[in-house]
């Protein structure tokens, strides 16, 4: 009977832990997860954050800045969902646009958020951004040739499919770092995928319009259009 009233008492942190925090589902607050899991993340965002300064031009950080700013705004963004909300990511727009540079954009807004706004937490930004960027560059390496694609309804198509899957992947990577974290955590780590689904389906279609919008406007940020073949 106690060891059930303490798993009640563990369960019920995990979701108001998750759930209270101001940023939402996809923002792990502080004092949520143990420390392996903490350095862990930390540490391989650190070398993603490397990799993604090493290769950024001169000329893309202006465009690293828009889409790091478009990353914090979109945060402020709340959709309701029953009694809770979730909010807009736009992970998948960043990683279609710039690659593994998404990695030091999205970090910065994390940073941003975290001290401005207490989304999420200092301790958590490298498991944070592990979370919402390594989807970004799954879905850039997926999804990048389809977006340039001549035929509209490819590249249309494989934007949606970019906007979908990063939210989904997200919310993966979110439920196994609380699952990592303990036993405790798993009914929230389901949580925190289900509830997403209205969002990947609404990050697939504004995926897809900015994606449409860029092709007639300024196809050379996407490098370019392929020829059909």
């Amino acid at each position: 009977m106690r060891l059930n009233k303490v798993y009640v008492f563990s369960a019920s942190f995990a979701y108001s832990a998750v759930r209270y925090s101001k940023g939402g589902y996809m923002h792990i607050s502080e004092g949520v997860l143990s420390a392996p899991v903490l350095i862990t993340g930390a540490a391989i965002t650190a070398v993603f954050v490397g990799f993604g300064l090493k290769k950024m031009d001169y000329d893309k950080i202006p465009e690293v800045a828009i889409l790091s700013s478009a990353f914090f705004v979109a945060s402020l963004i709340h959709v309701p969902i029953g009694p809770s909300s979730v909010h807009l990511i736009l992970n998948g727009i960043a990683g279609i646009l710039l690659g593994i540079a998404a990695f030091p954009a999205i970090l910065v807004a994390l940073v941003l958020q975290a001290i401005l706004f207490q989304f999420g937490g200092i301790t958590t930004l490298g498991v944070n951004t592990l979370n919402m960027a390594l989807p970004a560059l799954i879905c850039f390496c997926l999804f990048s040739h389809g977006v340039k694609h001549e035929n509209t309804v490819i590249a249309l198509g494989s934007a949606f499919g970019c906007g979908f899957t990063s939210v989904l992947l997200g919310g993966i990577m979110v439920a196994l770092s609380l699952v990592f974290a303990g036993e405790s955590f798993i009914e929230v780590a389901k949580l925190v995928v289900i509830v997403h689904l209205p969002v990947m389906i609404i990050e697939g279609i504004l995926t897809a319009f900015c994606i449409g919008f860029l092709r007639k406007v300024r196809p050379e940020i996407l490098g370019g259009l392929h020829e059909k073949g």
